[in-house]
């Protein structure tokens, strides 16, 4: 059955404005449900978590809810579940609470194609404990981080593996499965990065050979919140710092304050939206949500195969090179433009582009296109049609016959 990109479009309500949003990397517009979701649970009575109280026991629910459909999505444990404010929030968690185990001569292995949130984190923390970094560096001629590097990289020392599963810069999908096999064979953690990720297709995290895994609601339809899941065994080894009212219980131990309740029922409100993508799917939400996502990979897939061809065919389009297997974005560059001037110039034809580094720090750093701005970013969500593809490239073409325009 071809992917009804109608009745997807028809569930989130901003698209009715009229803007072509190519920044689904940087954070998804939002589906009706969620904000009924959300608005509901602020209109009914919600108090602190308790039994004590229909509130209270409500809020219960709230996180319940929040875990078990996190848990769907990744093919996760509910129980092993962390909810927090962000995926970098929660990875600063992590690696302060798995820093303070580190010891001098310990080594970290972290890669030049991440986002930053799954670096400096662990570059900090290994830093603070006297630990050596390792760096695992991208090709930049095909875009692909090469599994084989780090059989070099990693050894008995060494005592976490960050790698992203999804470069938010290029969409390059690392072969994360054969990365994790190398850092366990000398007992190594892994700590995977899947906001860019798990918005375009199953994730399984048992599949993907990570200890660790995080991802953010807000670039899967959802409010802004993340999650960050692993073996609830895994998480009962380690002892983050906390105030000691909090509860000792796990995952409760690792987030820190009281959460937003409303904002958990629109992660569960979200993963459902995401379980209905293929109407035609049947079973649990687990089995819906893979239906869901498979069916909007291969729709966004086609969507993406437009734009690429279509930059291809600009003799002044730059295009970032990526792997062979990658999500649905693009970075490139247009002569005569800064990445800046020509987001902005997009912007004011309606058409929503990130431009920069996208926090993808040492990625352009390497390149040495990070002071002359880095580039402009286009990413392809469920939502995205053939038609803003094409209207994104004849505005591209327009752009191109003039340079850009000095301020001031």
């Amino acid at each position: 059955m071809p992917f009804d990109i109608t009745r997807t479009r028809a569930a989130y309500p901003a698209l009715a404005e009229g803007f072509a949003h190519f920044d689904g990397a940087g954070g998804t517009q939002t589906p009706q449900a969620v904000i009924d979701a959300v608005a509901d649970a602020m209109r009914t009575a919600v108090g602190n978590r308790s039994t004590a109280s229909v509130p209270g026991r409500r809020s219960l629910e709230l996180v319940a809810g929040a875990r078990s459909a996190v848990a769907d999505l990744l093919g996760a444990a509910p129980e092993g579940v962390v909810l927090g404010s962000s995926a970098t929030a929660l990875t600063y968690t992590l690696a302060r609470t798995l820093g303070d185990t580190w010891r001098p001569g310990d080594e970290v292995v972290v890669s030049r194609l991440d986002h930053d949130a799954n670096v400096r984190p662990w570059v900090q923390a290994a830093e603070a404990a006297g630990a050596t970094v390792r760096w695992a560096g991208f090709d930049p001629v095909t875009g692909e981080l090469p599994a084989d590097q780090y059989a070099a990289l990693v050894g008995d020392r060494t005592r976490l593996v960050a790698v992203t599963a999804g470069s938010n810069a290029t969409g390059t999908m690392p072969d994360v499965a054969a990365i994790a096999a190398t850092a366990h064979a000398v007992g190594a953690l892994v700590c995977v990065d899947g906001v860019h990720s798990v918005p375009h297709g199953p994730t399984d995290l048992a599949a993907s050979g990570a200890d660790f895994l995080v991802t953010s609601a807000y670039k899967w339809s959802g409010p802004h919140l993340a999650a960050m899941v692993a073996d609830p065994e895994r998480w009962a080894t380690l002892r983050p710092a906390k105030v000691v009212p909090s509860s000792d219980a796990v995952p409760d131990r690792f987030e820190a304050g009281t959460p937003s309740f409303p904002l958990l029922a629109g992660v569960a409100a979200a993963v459902d939206h995401l379980a209905g993508l293929d109407p035609t799917a049947t079973g649990d939400r687990r089995t819906r949500v893979r239906a869901g996502l498979t069916a909007a990979r291969a729709y966004e897939e086609s969507v993406f195969a437009r734009l690429c061809e279509g930059l291809a065919d600009l003799p002044t389009v730059s295009v970032q090179p990526a792997g062979a297997r990658r999500c649905p974005t693009v970075s490139f560059r247009l002569a005569g433009w800064t990445p800046a001037g020509l987001a902005t110039a997009l912007g004011a034809a309606g058409l929503c582009l990130s431009s920069g580094d996208y926090y993808a720090y040492e990625y352009f750093q390497a390149l040495g296109l990070r002071d002359s701005g880095g580039a402009v970013r286009a990413s392809v969500y469920h939502y995205n049609t053939v038609d803003e593809v094409d209207r994104l490239l004849a505005e591209l073409d327009r752009l191109a016959a003039r340079r850009e325009q000095p301020v001031g």
